[in-house]
């Protein structure tokens, strides 16, 4: 597996003395003078027409193909595909394909070509090159090196004779000399493109693009050359690599690592992708990886001690994670990098689940914070790394939802470096199983960006792809694909045989050295390096960790836990009722003035008129004309934050203007089609506010604004769901991430989601946001839910959510209908006094509490049809109280509410969901028949079922008119 040296190239020539180029010259002459009639689709199109019925082909045509076929009547069409066999581990020359109707282009060679005919095939050549060379590089570190080209790439294919191979063309195209001969032409591109670096980059629409990428790739031959200090430090990194493999493997026997074995070139790539981050001025990397080799790179690139590792596999410290924390393989790390030139780079290496690719997007997210943090609008301050599994790359749909953020401008980061580790096989699945393309990475065409195919044996040739990866990311702003073939010498784990389902391919691993010792025999080869400079790199490392060990076994071992610093300093988790309620309420005087700035437009801005006769309605608000409604509080709690320098995000589906058409974020000019956002116009020192519509998805965009909030702890950060059961395709961002991280990973977030909901006869699919799921996975106060009845309650509780210290994700279920009831509003004084309330009591009711027969308990919307009910029917005798934060409840909350009334009146909770859904489950597991073991305690809600909702609205209609009954029967 040493690099060995290059093979002469060899031309698949035709002799141009060859009886067949003298009689099919005579034939081409006697054809008729077509335009275009040498055209490769067009002598295709002829023949095809020849083969259907040969009398319908002119007489010079037909006697032409049937001199082709020398007389064979059983000559059958050629199969349309590939021109070569793919290859492959156990069949690596593959078969050409015969091409019969490329061989009319073969017959015009040596004299009877002139000049322009020439030069336009040697141009057609390079560009073949460029598009295909990939396919026959060498990138397979498990196939042996054949040297085949296919008849696209091959000079003969054109017409070229040996005698051309000397003659010069012109090569204005390709960097250096403007002339060339053909031989030097063909040489230069197969070793740019078809050595051990492959690349697909000719999918680039911009010219601009595909010249620079190809003045660096050709100008160098896609080679690097390295000092020998960093022949060296790529070689110490691959020594430390593998050593920590060996080192774990002999020490931890039989436990599950996920080694990085077969792939110890990626702990180079990283080491030089953050020189080169720093020296291009990067200051922060985040990175996002899932199992595989993750421990090598927290010991080797994020500097993680050993010792605490080694303890970690050891697991002797059963009392301190219980019932909390994650596998090893799982966690993550922060440290800073010091550079060769001396600069710092601090390095995060994201948390991740096992559900591999879900970490893209929230590394993606904490990018962009943190380049938003630093006001960084070039996006060059911070860099995103994301490190793939093959087969999850080709595999995960989160895949594309991530590489489709890239160049939008509510997600752009500046361009993510995306390495993928080429197992060439998944769990026990191959390629030809897992994919339908030629290579995983088929999907990142779908950006105009290039793709680096490298074989990860040789260190060097990944060493320049990872450089000119990062150029182009520096100098586009875009992503770019780094496709590393290695492959996996251990199982999916050590304790996996692989050897039951891939028998051949585990017994040609099995007979392969380290990447490290192929390397070291190429440096001793060139006279770099010596036996005893390599020993000596290697009996250190291995020194280094037996020290680590040791220090891990001891007795006196400390376990460090990660508290939170820098960002999180002063932000706490933990229990809800520990932390103080603070005081959300903003000065009456301010909140008008803000009204008048958020229903202010430019001077000849020209808006719709009935958003024109909104804004006069939302600036009669300040006055009292009109009593506030959902979306002005919503708007009047950005604005106060905003002016109290708080960050405001805000992303979803149609957010701007709402999918109910109530917020009007952002206001359009219907003559000039100009977007005026007044939430941005408020004041000069103002904190910024971003209100933005997202892409068509839920898993990538919620994972995004998860990561945001991960490095905004003093910011507002919400997602908002199109319907509140779109939050079904995000799940795994929701078990996973939002409502465990404190607990696997003491890590905090304050992110808020807004999910409409709500029965209304819309149908399954637009009714349930799904509260029961948050609840069932609500425990050790790890979130707030929320189903809130007054605008008040919704501007104090954004309120909330950033002034206390605490936090934790906020699920509000936000209303639908109500947004435009005309009971559902609240006075202004509310906004400057009351703050937020757990629990709404009921109201006064007159002296006649104790005539109370039963305390109806809700949330949300049905609290404004019992409400109605009871007017209607002038029952006094019930009390509705709400519930407005369902978790966690403040006991204290509750009862004082029910403190008026006796303790043995029922209290019942009603809900719009059926009784496997909403609340119920919860409170009923929670309480039993008695609540806080006092009130006698049952429910009212719709029967139970696998489906949320009816589709039909009468139905809806009468189920709710059954419901409400229930709720007030036998009074």
């Amino acid at each position: 597996s040493r690099p060995s040296a290059r093979t002469p190239v060899r031309s698949h020539l035709i002799p141009s003395s060859t009886s067949t180029c003298s009689s099919t010259a005579t034939i081409m002459h006697d054809l008729d003078p077509l335009p275009g009639s040498l055209n490769l689709s067009f002598v295709e199109g002829i023949y095809s027409d020849y083969l259907a019925q040969p009398d319908s082909v002119p007489p010079q045509w037909r006697r032409y193909f049937e001199q082709m076929r020398n007389g064979d009547e059983s000559h059958q069409p050629t199969r349309i595909g590939p021109s070569f066999k793919p290859r492959s581990l156990f069949n690596p020359i593959g078969n050409a394909v015969p091409s019969s109707p490329a061989a009319a282009t073969r017959l015009l060679t040596g004299p009877e070509m002139d000049v322009a005919a020439r030069q336009d095939r040697v141009d057609q050549l390079i560009r073949n090159y460029r598009i295909r060379g990939h396919r026959v590089a060498h990138l397979d570190p498990l196939a042996p090196h054949v040297e085949y080209y296919p008849e696209d790439l091959d000079p003969a294919a054109f017409g070229f004779t040996e005698e051309d191979l000397d003659r010069d063309f012109s090569t204005v195209t390709i960097r250096g000399d403007d002339v060339r001969t053909l031989r030097r032409i063909v040489r230069r591109l197969r070793n740019t493109y078809c050595r051990f670096i492959g690349v697909q980059f000719m999918h680039i629409d911009d010219m601009h693009i595909r010249e620079w990428l190809q003045e660096r790739m050709e100008g160098t031959e896609n080679r690097v050359q390295l000092s020998r200090s960093e022949q060296l430090r790529v070689l110490t990194s691959l020594t430390e690599a593998v050593i920590f493999e060996e080192f774990i493997q002999k020490k931890f026997i039989g436990a599950k690592s996920f080694s990085l074995e077969g792939a110890e070139s990626l702990i180079p790539l990283l080491d030089l992708a953050i020189e080169k981050a720093g020296s291009q001025g990067v200051q922060e990397v985040v990175l996002g990886m899932a199992h595989r080799g993750r421990l090598n790179v927290l010991a080797n690139i994020m500097g993680k001690d050993p010792q605490q590792i080694f303890r970690e596999f050891a697991d002797i410290d059963p009392h301190l994670h219980q019932g909390r924390g994650d596998v090893k393989y799982h966690l993550g790390y922060s440290t800073d990098y010091q550079t060769n030139e001396g600069k710092k780079v601090h390095l995060t290496l994201c948390f991740n689940p096992s559900h591999l690719e879900f970490v893209n997007p929230v590394a993606m997210g904490r990018t962009r914070a943190k380049q938003d943090r630093f006001g960084d609008t070039e996006r060059t301050r911070a860099l995103n790394v994301l490190i793939h599994g093959d087969a999850a790359f080709a595999g995960e749909g989160v895949i594309q939802e991530t590489l489709n953020m890239s160049q939008l401008k509510a997600y752009g980061t500046g361009g993510t470096l995306h390495i993928i580790v080429n197992n060439q096989i998944g769990f026990t699945t191959p390629p030809s199983q897992s994919r339908s393309g030629q290579y995983a990475t088929e999907v990142a065409k779908m950006l105009q960006i290039p793709i680096f195919h490298v074989n990860g044996e040789h260190p060097e040739s990944v060493v320049q792809v990872v450089r000119l990866a990062l150029e182009f990311r520096q100098t586009f702003k875009r992503d770019v694909v780094i496709d590393m073939y290695c492959y996996r010498r251990k199982g999916h784990n050590e304790t996996d045989e692989p050897a039951f389902t891939q028998p051949l391919l585990y017994g040609a691993i099995a007979q392969k050295e380290t990447v490290r010792e192929s390397y070291l025999d190429h440096l001793l080869l060139l006279g770099g390096m010596t036996v005893d400079e390599a020993d000596w790199i290697a009996d250190r490392t291995r020194e280094h960790l037996e020290h680590e060990l040791s220090v891990a076994r001891g007795d006196d071992y400390k376990f460090r836990q990660d508290s939170l610093g820098g960002l999180w300093k002063g932000y706490v988790g933990g229990a809800d009722a520990d932390v103080p309620d603070v005081d959300t309420n903003y000065p009456e005087p301010k909140l008008k003035e803000l009204i008048g700035k958020l229903t202010q437009l430019p001077v000849d801005f020209t808006p719709h008129p009935k958003i024109e006769k909104l804004l006069k309605t939302r600036a009669s608000m300040a006055n009292g004309e009109a009593p506030l409604d959902w979306a002005m509080a919503e708007a009047l709690a950005f604005a106060s934050l905003s002016m109290d320098k708080v960050r405001i995000r805000m992303s979803g589906q149609d957010v701007e203007r709402g999918t109910f058409s109530h917020r009007h974020a952002a206001v359009h000019d219907i003559v000039t089609g100009q977007k005026y956002m007044s939430l941005q116009h408020l004041s000069d020192k103002q904190g910024p506010v971003d209100i933005d519509n997202s892409l068509l998805s839920e898993t990538g965009v919620l994972g995004f604004e998860y990561g945001y909030s991960l490095d905004t702890p003093d910011g507002l950060v919400i997602w908002e769901a199109q319907f509140g059961d779109f939050c079904n395709v995000a799940q795994v961002i929701i078990d996973q991430f939002i409502v465990s991280a404190e607990d696997k990973w003491r890590r905090l977030s304050g992110l808020v989601l807004l999910l409409p909901h709500g029965m209304e006869g819309q149908g399954p699919e637009h009714s349930s946001a799904r509260m029961e799921r948050f609840l069932s996975l609500a425990a050790q106060d790890n979130l707030q839910v929320v189903n809130l009845t007054t605008p008040a309650q919704y501007f104090h509780c954004l309120r909330r959510q950033v002034m206390r210290k605490i936090r934790k994700p906020l699920i509000v279920m936000s209303p639908k209908s109500l947004l435009r009831d005309p009971r559902v509003v609240s006075p202004l004084s509310e906004l400057s006094s009351g703050g937020f309330k757990r629990v709404i009591p009921d109201e006064p009711l007159n002296g006649r509490k104790k005539k109370v027969k039963r305390v109806l308990l809700c949330s949300g919307k049905i609290y404004y049809d019992l409400a109605k009910h009871r007017e209607e029917h002038k029952l006094s005798e019930v009390a509705i109280v709400r519930l407005e934060q369902i978790y966690p409840t403040r006991k204290s909350a509750l009862m004082d509410a029910l403190s008026p009334y006796s303790p043995q009146t029922p209290v019942v909770w009603v809900q719009e969901e059926p009784g496997n859904m909403g609340a119920w489950p919860f409170l009923r597991v929670k309480h039993g028949d008695k609540l806080y073991d006092q009130n006698p305690f049952s429910g009212v809600y719709r029967p139970r079922s696998a489906s949320p909702a009816t589709g039909s609205a009468s139905s809806h209609k009468l189920e709710q008119q059954k419901l409400i009954e229930e709720a007030f029967a036998g009074l």
